[in-house]
Protein backbone atom coordinates (compact mmCIF):
# COMPACT_ATOMS: atom_id res chain seq x y z
CA UNK A 1 0.00 0.00 0.00
CA UNK A 2 1.18 3.30 -0.99
CA UNK A 3 2.70 5.07 2.06
CA UNK A 4 1.19 8.75 0.16
CA UNK A 5 -2.12 8.20 2.32
CA UNK A 6 -4.65 11.54 3.07
CA UNK A 7 -4.41 12.59 6.88
CA UNK A 8 -7.81 12.91 8.93
CA UNK A 9 -8.91 13.50 12.02
CA UNK A 10 -5.53 14.50 13.04
CA UNK A 11 -5.40 16.59 16.71
CA UNK A 12 -3.70 19.91 15.47
CA UNK A 13 -4.86 22.62 17.97
CA UNK A 14 -4.79 25.11 14.93
CA UNK A 15 -7.52 27.40 16.52
CA UNK A 16 -9.24 26.98 12.45
CA UNK A 17 -12.89 26.39 12.58
CA UNK A 18 -14.17 23.30 10.46
CA UNK A 19 -17.85 22.36 9.35
CA UNK A 20 -18.17 18.59 9.34
CA UNK A 21 -21.00 17.67 6.76
CA UNK A 22 -21.81 14.24 7.63
CA UNK A 23 -22.79 15.55 11.32
CA UNK A 24 -23.38 19.03 10.22
CA UNK A 25 -21.03 20.20 13.52
CA UNK A 26 -18.72 22.81 13.40
CA UNK A 27 -15.02 22.05 15.63
CA UNK A 28 -12.28 23.92 16.46
CA UNK A 29 -9.52 22.54 18.11
CA UNK A 30 -8.29 25.45 20.52
CA UNK A 31 -4.60 26.60 20.46
CA UNK A 32 -3.00 25.02 23.99
CA UNK A 33 -0.44 27.52 24.28
CA UNK A 34 2.80 26.12 25.92
CA UNK A 35 0.33 24.02 28.57
CA UNK A 36 1.06 20.30 28.95
CA UNK A 37 -2.90 20.31 29.90
CA UNK A 38 -6.06 21.78 29.11
CA UNK A 39 -9.34 20.83 31.36
CA UNK A 40 -12.32 21.99 32.77
CA UNK A 41 -13.11 24.40 29.88
CA UNK A 42 -16.51 26.97 29.70
CA UNK A 43 -17.66 29.42 27.43
CA UNK A 44 -20.00 32.61 27.05
CA UNK A 45 -20.51 34.91 23.72
CA UNK A 46 -19.31 38.61 24.35
CA UNK A 47 -22.03 41.58 23.45
CA UNK A 48 -19.33 42.21 20.40
CA UNK A 49 -20.32 39.02 18.89
CA UNK A 50 -16.98 37.13 19.88
CA UNK A 51 -17.08 33.67 22.00
CA UNK A 52 -14.66 33.66 24.84
CA UNK A 53 -13.42 29.89 26.78
CA UNK A 54 -11.68 29.97 29.60
CA UNK A 55 -10.00 26.57 30.78
CA UNK A 56 -7.46 25.81 33.40
CA UNK A 57 -3.83 25.03 32.08
CA UNK A 58 -0.49 23.78 33.72
CA UNK A 59 1.67 20.91 34.47
CA UNK A 60 -0.94 18.52 36.41
CA UNK A 61 -4.12 19.43 37.62
CA UNK A 62 -3.88 20.37 41.35
CA UNK A 63 -0.36 21.43 40.95
CA UNK A 64 0.90 25.38 42.13
CA UNK A 65 1.40 26.33 38.11
CA UNK A 66 -1.64 25.10 37.32
CA UNK A 67 -3.91 28.47 36.17
CA UNK A 68 -6.48 30.18 34.74
CA UNK A 69 -6.40 30.54 31.02
CA UNK A 70 -8.69 32.23 28.09
CA UNK A 71 -9.04 32.09 24.49
CA UNK A 72 -11.26 34.15 22.43
CA UNK A 73 -13.04 33.23 18.69
CA UNK A 74 -12.85 36.42 16.57
CA UNK A 75 -16.43 36.24 15.21
CA UNK A 76 -14.53 37.61 11.61
CA UNK A 77 -11.47 36.09 11.70
CA UNK A 78 -13.48 32.74 12.72
CA UNK A 79 -10.58 31.59 14.35
CA UNK A 80 -9.76 30.88 18.18
CA UNK A 81 -6.39 32.95 19.59
CA UNK A 82 -3.86 31.60 21.61
CA UNK A 83 -4.60 31.27 25.41
CA UNK A 84 -3.36 34.20 27.80
CA UNK A 85 -2.96 33.64 31.93
CA UNK A 86 -5.60 35.66 33.54
CA UNK A 87 -5.11 33.95 37.32
CA UNK A 88 -1.28 34.24 38.45
CA UNK A 89 -0.92 33.19 41.99
CA UNK A 90 2.29 30.84 41.78
CA UNK A 91 1.14 29.20 45.25
CA UNK A 92 -2.29 28.05 44.52
CA UNK A 93 -3.75 25.77 42.06
CA UNK A 94 -6.97 27.88 40.11
CA UNK A 95 -9.52 25.41 38.59
CA UNK A 96 -13.13 25.17 37.25
CA UNK A 97 -13.97 28.23 35.63
CA UNK A 98 -17.14 29.63 34.97
CA UNK A 99 -18.70 32.78 33.28
CA UNK A 100 -21.23 35.18 34.85
CA UNK A 101 -23.31 37.99 32.70
CA UNK A 102 -23.68 40.44 35.94
CA UNK A 103 -26.59 43.40 35.82
CA UNK A 104 -23.95 45.53 35.73
CA UNK A 105 -23.10 44.45 32.21
CA UNK A 106 -19.95 43.70 33.65
CA UNK A 107 -18.35 39.57 32.92
CA UNK A 108 -17.47 37.58 35.72
CA UNK A 109 -14.84 34.51 35.61
CA UNK A 110 -15.47 33.00 38.46
CA UNK A 111 -12.99 30.36 39.70
CA UNK A 112 -11.15 28.08 42.63
CA UNK A 113 -8.12 28.14 44.37
CA UNK A 114 -6.34 26.04 46.27
CA UNK A 115 -2.90 25.40 47.66
CA UNK A 116 -0.72 23.21 45.23
CA UNK A 117 -0.42 19.94 46.24
CA UNK A 118 2.23 18.55 48.95
CA UNK A 119 4.71 15.80 48.92
CA UNK A 120 1.83 13.70 51.88
CA UNK A 121 -1.10 15.21 50.59
CA UNK A 122 -2.32 14.43 46.91
CA UNK A 123 -5.98 15.92 46.85
CA UNK A 124 -5.91 19.64 48.41
CA UNK A 125 -9.69 20.68 47.81
CA UNK A 126 -10.45 20.89 51.24
CA UNK A 127 -8.05 24.00 51.08
CA UNK A 128 -10.11 26.07 48.26
CA UNK A 129 -11.37 29.37 48.48
CA UNK A 130 -13.25 31.14 45.43
CA UNK A 131 -12.11 33.69 43.30
CA UNK A 132 -13.43 35.86 40.50
CA UNK A 133 -12.27 38.75 38.36
CA UNK A 134 -14.70 41.16 36.23
CA UNK A 135 -14.08 42.51 32.47
CA UNK A 136 -15.86 44.92 31.48
CA UNK A 137 -14.12 45.31 27.66
CA UNK A 138 -15.26 41.99 26.48
CA UNK A 139 -12.37 40.47 27.78
CA UNK A 140 -9.37 42.90 26.53
CA UNK A 141 -8.24 43.45 30.70
CA UNK A 142 -9.57 42.06 33.57
CA UNK A 143 -9.46 43.28 37.47
CA UNK A 144 -7.53 41.97 39.94
CA UNK A 145 -8.79 38.47 42.04
CA UNK A 146 -10.91 39.03 44.62
CA UNK A 147 -11.85 36.41 47.16
CA UNK A 148 -15.94 35.43 46.64
CA UNK A 149 -16.11 32.46 49.34
CA UNK A 150 -13.56 32.39 51.52
CA UNK A 151 -14.65 29.24 53.43
CA UNK A 152 -12.24 26.76 52.67
CA UNK A 153 -13.20 23.61 51.15
CA UNK A 154 -15.82 25.04 48.71
CA UNK A 155 -16.07 24.13 45.09
CA UNK A 156 -17.98 24.96 42.50
CA UNK A 157 -18.71 24.33 38.63
CA UNK A 158 -21.95 26.09 37.41
CA UNK A 159 -21.30 29.70 37.45
CA UNK A 160 -24.34 32.24 39.42
CA UNK A 161 -27.50 32.01 38.20
CA UNK A 162 -30.53 34.40 38.23
CA UNK A 163 -33.43 33.78 38.93
CA UNK A 164 -37.07 35.64 37.47
CA UNK A 165 -37.36 36.69 40.90
CA UNK A 166 -33.76 38.19 40.40
CA UNK A 167 -32.15 35.84 43.33
CA UNK A 168 -28.87 35.05 42.72
CA UNK A 169 -28.44 31.05 43.42
CA UNK A 170 -24.68 29.51 43.15
CA UNK A 171 -24.01 25.72 43.28
CA UNK A 172 -21.35 25.05 45.46
CA UNK A 173 -20.13 21.75 47.46
CA UNK A 174 -17.82 21.18 50.32
CA UNK A 175 -14.59 19.27 50.37
CA UNK A 176 -12.96 17.73 53.14
CA UNK A 177 -9.93 16.68 54.56
CA UNK A 178 -11.23 13.41 56.05
CA UNK A 179 -10.77 9.91 55.71
CA UNK A 180 -14.44 9.66 53.99
CA UNK A 181 -12.62 12.00 51.56
CA UNK A 182 -14.71 13.04 48.28
CA UNK A 183 -17.70 10.61 49.50
CA UNK A 184 -18.18 12.93 52.12
CA UNK A 185 -18.71 16.08 49.96
CA UNK A 186 -22.11 17.93 50.03
CA UNK A 187 -24.35 20.14 47.79
CA UNK A 188 -24.12 23.44 49.21
CA UNK A 189 -26.35 26.68 47.31
CA UNK A 190 -25.71 30.19 47.58
CA UNK A 191 -28.26 32.19 47.59
CA UNK A 192 -28.14 36.12 47.22
CA UNK A 193 -31.22 38.68 47.17
CA UNK A 194 -29.15 41.57 46.88
CA UNK A 195 -26.91 41.32 43.96
CA UNK A 196 -23.66 39.36 45.56
CA UNK A 197 -23.98 41.34 48.29
CA UNK A 198 -24.60 39.03 51.45
CA UNK A 199 -25.34 35.32 51.07
CA UNK A 200 -27.16 32.93 52.76
CA UNK A 201 -26.38 29.10 52.68
CA UNK A 202 -28.75 26.04 52.08
CA UNK A 203 -27.48 22.54 52.25
CA UNK A 204 -29.01 19.93 50.37
CA UNK A 205 -30.14 17.01 52.43
CA UNK A 206 -28.44 13.65 51.80
CA UNK A 207 -26.02 14.75 49.28
CA UNK A 208 -22.94 13.80 49.93
CA UNK A 209 -20.83 12.57 46.85
CA UNK A 210 -23.59 14.22 44.56
CA UNK A 211 -21.63 17.02 43.64
CA UNK A 212 -21.59 19.69 40.59
CA UNK A 213 -25.16 20.99 41.03
CA UNK A 214 -26.56 22.65 37.65
CA UNK A 215 -29.65 24.72 37.98
CA UNK A 216 -32.72 24.98 36.35
CA UNK A 217 -35.34 27.43 36.80
CA UNK A 218 -38.39 25.37 35.68
CA UNK A 219 -40.69 28.31 36.68
CA UNK A 220 -41.70 30.77 39.03
CA UNK A 221 -40.43 29.35 42.60
CA UNK A 222 -39.79 25.65 40.96
CA UNK A 223 -36.20 24.81 40.34
CA UNK A 224 -34.66 21.23 39.55
CA UNK A 225 -30.51 20.86 39.86
CA UNK A 226 -28.97 17.95 38.12
CA UNK A 227 -25.42 16.33 39.60
CA UNK A 228 -22.83 14.29 39.18
CA UNK A 229 -21.90 11.02 40.93
CA UNK A 230 -19.04 10.49 43.36
CA UNK A 231 -19.91 6.72 43.25
CA UNK A 232 -20.05 6.87 39.00
CA UNK A 233 -23.94 5.65 39.00
CA UNK A 234 -26.14 7.72 37.50
CA UNK A 235 -26.67 11.28 37.37
CA UNK A 236 -28.96 12.59 40.05
CA UNK A 237 -31.95 15.20 40.37
CA UNK A 238 -33.08 17.38 43.10
CA UNK A 239 -36.31 19.75 42.69
CA UNK A 240 -36.95 22.94 45.09
CA UNK A 241 -40.40 24.62 45.08
CA UNK A 242 -38.98 27.98 47.07
CA UNK A 243 -36.60 29.19 45.04
CA UNK A 244 -33.70 26.98 46.71
CA UNK A 245 -34.53 27.81 50.43
CA UNK A 246 -34.89 23.64 50.65
CA UNK A 247 -34.59 21.00 48.49
CA UNK A 248 -35.39 16.95 48.35
CA UNK A 249 -33.49 14.48 48.57
CA UNK A 250 -31.34 13.44 45.33
CA UNK A 251 -33.23 10.99 43.20
CA UNK A 252 -30.69 9.15 40.39
CA UNK A 253 -32.07 9.79 36.86
CA UNK A 254 -32.13 7.58 34.06
CA UNK A 255 -28.75 9.17 32.97
CA UNK A 256 -25.58 7.40 33.59
CA UNK A 257 -22.51 9.37 35.17
CA UNK A 258 -18.77 8.68 35.45
CA UNK A 259 -17.70 10.11 38.10
CA UNK A 260 -16.91 13.26 36.08
CA UNK A 261 -18.93 16.91 34.99
CA UNK A 262 -22.09 17.29 33.28
CA UNK A 263 -23.20 20.29 32.31
CA UNK A 264 -27.16 21.25 32.43
CA UNK A 265 -29.18 24.13 30.64
CA UNK A 266 -32.22 25.29 29.74
CA UNK A 267 -33.05 26.04 26.18
CA UNK A 268 -34.85 28.41 24.38
CA UNK A 269 -37.99 26.03 24.06
CA UNK A 270 -37.68 25.26 27.57
CA UNK A 271 -36.82 21.64 27.09
CA UNK A 272 -33.20 21.26 29.75
CA UNK A 273 -29.89 20.02 27.75
CA UNK A 274 -27.08 18.11 29.66
CA UNK A 275 -24.14 17.55 28.21
CA UNK A 276 -22.50 14.31 30.18
CA UNK A 277 -20.19 11.03 29.21
CA UNK A 278 -22.79 8.39 28.86
CA UNK A 279 -20.96 6.26 31.32
CA UNK A 280 -20.86 4.60 34.24
CA UNK A 281 -18.54 1.76 36.45
CA UNK A 282 -19.64 -1.50 36.24
CA UNK A 283 -20.67 -2.36 39.54
CA UNK A 284 -21.33 0.97 41.52
CA UNK A 285 -21.78 0.80 45.64
CA UNK A 286 -23.34 3.99 47.18
CA UNK A 287 -20.95 5.50 49.23
CA UNK A 288 -17.74 4.38 47.99
CA UNK A 289 -16.01 6.51 45.38
CA UNK A 290 -15.28 5.21 42.26
CA UNK A 291 -12.70 6.18 39.31
CA UNK A 292 -13.88 3.72 36.11
CA UNK A 293 -11.71 5.66 33.68
CA UNK A 294 -14.36 5.92 30.48
CA UNK A 295 -14.91 9.80 30.03
CA UNK A 296 -16.31 9.56 26.77
CA UNK A 297 -18.37 9.50 24.77
CA UNK A 298 -19.63 13.02 24.71
CA UNK A 299 -23.41 13.15 24.86
CA UNK A 300 -26.33 15.75 24.95
CA UNK A 301 -29.83 14.79 26.10
CA UNK A 302 -32.69 16.62 26.16
CA UNK A 303 -35.77 16.25 27.93
CA UNK A 304 -38.88 17.97 28.15
CA UNK A 305 -40.65 17.13 31.30
CA UNK A 306 -38.34 18.81 33.85
CA UNK A 307 -35.80 15.86 33.45
CA UNK A 308 -37.98 13.17 34.22
CA UNK A 309 -37.31 11.74 31.01
CA UNK A 310 -34.56 12.16 28.12
CA UNK A 311 -36.09 10.54 25.09
CA UNK A 312 -33.51 12.60 22.64
CA UNK A 313 -29.92 12.45 22.12
CA UNK A 314 -27.19 12.41 19.95
CA UNK A 315 -23.19 11.75 20.37
CA UNK A 316 -21.17 14.71 19.92
CA UNK A 317 -17.67 12.92 20.28
CA UNK A 318 -17.41 9.18 19.83
CA UNK A 319 -13.81 8.37 20.96
CA UNK A 320 -12.34 5.73 19.41
CA UNK A 321 -14.72 3.83 18.97
CA UNK A 322 -13.38 0.34 21.21
CA UNK A 323 -16.47 -0.67 23.20
CA UNK A 324 -15.83 -4.11 24.51
CA UNK A 325 -15.90 -4.80 28.28
CA UNK A 326 -12.22 -5.47 28.15
CA UNK A 327 -11.19 -3.05 25.41
CA UNK A 328 -13.23 -0.03 26.27
CA UNK A 329 -10.54 1.62 28.18
CA UNK A 330 -8.44 2.12 25.53
CA UNK A 331 -10.55 4.98 24.78
CA UNK A 332 -9.13 8.16 25.23
CA UNK A 333 -10.64 10.63 27.63
CA UNK A 334 -13.15 13.47 26.47
CA UNK A 335 -14.17 15.32 30.00
CA UNK A 336 -15.70 18.05 31.40
CA UNK A 337 -18.22 19.65 29.32
CA UNK A 338 -19.73 22.89 29.28
CA UNK A 339 -23.06 23.37 27.34
CA UNK A 340 -24.11 27.41 26.30
CA UNK A 341 -27.09 28.28 24.10
CA UNK A 342 -26.42 31.97 22.67
CA UNK A 343 -29.14 34.51 22.29
CA UNK A 344 -29.60 33.54 18.28
CA UNK A 345 -30.26 29.95 19.74
CA UNK A 346 -27.34 28.16 18.22
CA UNK A 347 -25.55 25.76 20.68
CA UNK A 348 -22.22 26.10 21.97
CA UNK A 349 -20.11 22.83 23.50
CA UNK A 350 -16.72 22.79 24.98
CA UNK A 351 -14.59 19.84 26.18
CA UNK A 352 -11.21 18.48 27.02
CA UNK A 353 -10.05 17.18 23.94
CA UNK A 354 -8.16 13.80 23.86
CA UNK A 355 -6.52 13.10 27.15
CA UNK A 356 -6.36 16.96 28.20
CA UNK A 357 -4.68 17.37 25.13
CA UNK A 358 -6.48 20.79 24.13
CA UNK A 359 -10.08 22.23 24.47
CA UNK A 360 -12.41 21.28 21.42
CA UNK A 361 -15.06 23.66 20.33
CA UNK A 362 -18.16 22.70 18.77
CA UNK A 363 -21.45 24.22 18.09
CA UNK A 364 -24.65 23.28 16.20
CA UNK A 365 -28.37 24.00 16.52
CA UNK A 366 -30.90 22.02 19.12
CA UNK A 367 -32.48 20.62 15.54
CA UNK A 368 -29.34 18.67 14.92
CA UNK A 369 -29.54 17.09 18.42
CA UNK A 370 -33.52 16.51 17.92
CA UNK A 371 -32.86 15.08 14.49
CA UNK A 372 -35.61 14.71 11.62
CA UNK A 373 -38.08 12.48 12.99
CA UNK A 374 -39.42 10.85 16.73
CA UNK A 375 -40.39 7.63 16.95
CA UNK A 376 -39.69 4.71 18.83
CA UNK A 377 -38.44 3.10 15.97
CA UNK A 378 -39.06 2.73 12.27
CA UNK A 379 -39.26 -0.02 9.23
CA UNK A 380 -36.16 -1.20 7.68
CA UNK A 381 -36.71 -3.90 5.23
CA UNK A 382 -35.92 -3.07 1.71
CA UNK A 383 -35.78 -6.98 0.90
CA UNK A 384 -39.67 -6.07 0.82
CA UNK A 385 -39.39 -2.52 -0.33
CA UNK A 386 -40.38 -1.09 3.20
CA UNK A 387 -38.39 1.80 4.47
CA UNK A 388 -39.36 4.38 6.97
Amino acid sequence: MSNNKIVINESIPNGKLYHDVYTNIDFSLIPSGPFPTAHAPTITKLDNGDLLCAWFAGSFEGSPDISIVLSKFNHESQEWNEPEIVSQDDTRSEQNPSFFHAPDQSVWLIYTSQEGRQPDKDNMQFTSIIKYQKTYDNGESWTEPEVLFSQPGTFVRQSIQVLRNGRWIFSTWVCEDSELGLTNDPTVFQLSDDEGQTWKEVRMPESNGRVHANVIELEDDHLVAFMRSRFADYIYRSESKDNGDSWTVPQQTTLPNNNASISAIKLHNDAIAIAYNANATNNPEVGKVAWPGLRNPVVVSVSEDGGNTWPLGRIIEHAEGFIGAENKTNNSQFEYPTIYQDTEGLLHLVYAYKNRLCVKYTSFSVADIYGDKRENESVYNPTSGEIG
